[in-house]
């Protein structure tokens, strides 16, 4: 067995790009996907997003390719565009030394400055199936015979109805490539699909143990608007106060525009992602560690394996992708018998992924709704008047007090020190953010299941309320204006 990265003899500058991610032995699924790849076999491998599978696909294949080809070798096909830039972000990480370039592709953007990223010379594609089904019918890649092609989520693809989207995409792809499928369950069109688009595969299955959070662990979540995020996290950490918090956000660029914003209004904050250097990891988790920052806003690679007892809350700025990512995340606080706050933030058309995540891990996750600003301002004034009362008494006061109270009275002094500390904890954000229980309970009827057959859904619901929530968004806009 596999019990150390250089047991595999990967690629020089992978290896040490698994030495500036961190990553000490390889976990179960690397052991034994890692050799197989290599090798050069197809595979179908059953292992839960958590368990390192990103890894167990991206070192092997980017080993095994040329860096200095000119066209795409690897394509990678996701479900969902926030699991295509995570995947995205883990491939550029492991490959930057070996000078990979890599082109995220889904729908929603420029299929224009797409293709121009992908004929620069792009060796990686990721993408979802309905953004790259796209453009290869419509021939808007030339020479496109990816070598290596990984399928990641199969049964989550499954589940969002692109069964028929894969099989057309393969149609267009090149028969004496390698193919690699990974899939956490399963069920039965997922074998069909495997014995159809593989060339007698490796089979490999990683059973994961129970997968539960931490009982002194307090689980809530608020549903919001996509565009309020920043502002439901601002007013989250005026109104909890926070000792020390982790924010999880999806990509590099996230968590990079939140910190900029947390530090422009005053907070002590630091971002952690996987561009960075080592150097520069430890001192942000230095800083952190010896509380001189209260918060950080990292990527789910980022805090791999961060390990800081003292964490009292946990906000998901963005949902995680699976069960396993969301006990990993909420697992950073409520350690060693301290108690724990995990906030998980959610749009409308994200609540249904919430709640299979909160099933499968046999979890209540509450729900809550954020003050107002109002509300939030009489809750600070109220503990700041309970506050002064059980401030001790310093003996400095008395002199400040004595060299003053010739040129105004006790209350207007007391009344300026009050309005001293007030504009030093003043709250900020718009009077309301995000929806009640009864304007999210009318969005919610409107929303369908998904289906679990394969079939395609269309939603004429959900393309309602994206046009509806576009209306409302502008016209908060102008408002504010």
């Amino acid at each position: 067995m596999y019990k150390t990265f250089q047991s595999f003899d990967l690629d020089p500058a992978i290896m040490k790009a698994v030495v500036d991610a961190g990553f000490k032995e390889p976990s179960p699924i690397q052991q034994l996907a890692i050799p197989l790849v290599l090798e050069g076999k197809d595979l179908v491998a059953q292992a839960q997003t958590g368990t390192g599978k990103t890894a167990a696909f991206s070192l092997p294949i980017l080993s095994k390719i040329n860096s200095g080809s000119k066209r795409v070798e690897i394509l990678v096909i996701t479900p969902t565009r926030e699991l295509a830039t995570q995947v995205s972000d883990e491939i550029y990480m492991l490959g930057k030394h070996k000078g990979f370039k890599s082109v995220t592709v889904y729908g929603g953007s420029s299929y224009t400055r797409q293709i121009k990223l992908i004929e620069a010379g792009a060796s990686v594609v990721v993408a979802t199936p309905g953004r790259i089904l796209d453009l290869l019918k419509n021939g808007k890649l030339r020479n496109f015979s990816p070598s290596i092609v990984v399928l990641d989520e199969a049964d989550e693809m499954l589940d969002m109805g692109f069964l028929e989207d894969i099989k057309a995409i393969f149609d267009f792809l090149p028969s004496n490539r390698q193919t690699l499928l990974f899939s956490a369950t399963m069920p039965s069109p997922i074998k069909s699909l495997a014995k159809e688009i593989l060339n007698n595969p490796e089979f490999i299955s990683v059973t994961p143990t129970n997968i539960t959070t931490n009982e002194d662990i307090d689980q809530s979540y608020y549903i919001i608007e996509e565009w309020e995020r920043d502002d439901a996290v601002i007013r989250l950490l005026d109104t909890l106060d926070p000792e020390k918090a982790i924010m999880f956000c999806r990509t590099k660029k996230e968590v990079e525009m939140l910190s900029s914003k947390l530090t422009a209004i005053g907070f002590a904050v630091k971002g952690l992602h996987g561009d960075m250097e080592q150097a520069q990891r430890e001192e942000v988790i230095k800083a952190f560690r010896f509380s001189n920052i209260d918060l950080l806003v990292a990527t789910d690679v980022a805090a791999r394996g961060l390990n800081i007892k003292e964490i009292s809350h946990v906000i998901n700025v963005h949902i995680p992708f699976d069960p396993e990512s969301y006990v990993h995340r909420i697992g950073r606080t409520g350690r060693a018998g301290l108690k724990g706050v995990a906030i998980t933030l959610c749009t409308p058309m994200e609540y249904q992924s919430l709640q299979r995540i909160a099933k499968k891990v046999g979890t209540n996750i509450e729900h809550k709704v954020l003050p107002t600003l109002n509300e939030l301002k009489e809750s600070k004034l109220k503990d700041l008047a309970n506050g002064i009362l059980q401030i001790p008494l310093n003996e400095s006061a008395n002199t400040i007090l004595s060299s003053i109270e010739e040129e105004t009275d006790i209350r207007t002094v007391a009344l300026k020190a009050i309005s001293f500390i007030l504009k030093e904890n003043s709250a900020h954000g718009p009077e309301t953010i995000g929806l009640d229980p009864q304007a999210f309970a009318k969005i919610l009827k409107r929303i369908k299941p998904r289906r679990r057959d394969g079939s395609r859904r269309r939603d004429s619901s959900r393309r309602t309320y994206q046009k509806s929530s576009s209306k409302k968004e502008k016209s908060q806009k102008r408002h504010r204006r």
